[in-house]
């Protein structure tokens, strides 16, 4: 197998690394629940996307979790 004539100087190799920064991640507030989420996804708090409900986030709860939801959802609207 080759091997390389010459050594990378540090230099050189940190010059190579300087783009492997990682990038901070933009979080948008719903627009409903005012939830910190990723851009353009429905909001997993409210089931919203672009003012619209999507998907129903009570489907899955039981009885005591679903009245506990629905206070939670029912003030953070409230409040805007």
């Amino acid at each position: 197998m080759a091997l390389p004539a010459r050594h990378h100087s540090k230099s050189r190799t940190n010059k190579r690394r300087s783009h492997h920064a990682l990038t901070k991640i933009n979080l948008v507030s719903c627009s409903k629940c005012k939830e910190k989420i990723l851009a353009n996804r429905v909001c997993p708090n409210c089931g919203t996307y672009k003012g619209k409900v999507v998907i129903d986030v009570l489907k899955g709860l039981d009885k005591k979790e679903k009245k506990a939801k629905q206070k939670e959802l029912k003030t953070t609207t409230k409040e805007k």
